[in-house]
């Protein structure tokens, strides 16, 4: 039985190391279209902001909602 447990502790942690590149990749996309959307045009980064906070808020709670998720399943 303690091999079962090892291996789902295991299968959690590989869980949540998927979520966390997701949200990664997520932030990373985020980032990316604001910076190009500014530099293509300037005065409208500061509406732009606001949906890069919005896009960055939602992606890290993914990874978020990864942790909590590779915590009650391995519990």
């Amino acid at each position: 039985m303690d091999v079962i447990a090892a291996v789902e502790g295991s299968v959690n942690t590989i869980g949540y190391g998927l979520a966390a590149i997701g949200g990664a990749i997520g932030v990373a996309i985020i980032f990316s279209a604001y910076i190009q959307a500014s530099a293509r045009q300037p005065e409208s980064a500061g509406y732009n902001r606001t949906w890069l906070i919005l896009g960055f808020a939602m992606a890290e709670a993914l990874a978020l909602f990864g942790l909590v998720l590779a915590f009650a399943v391995g519990g």
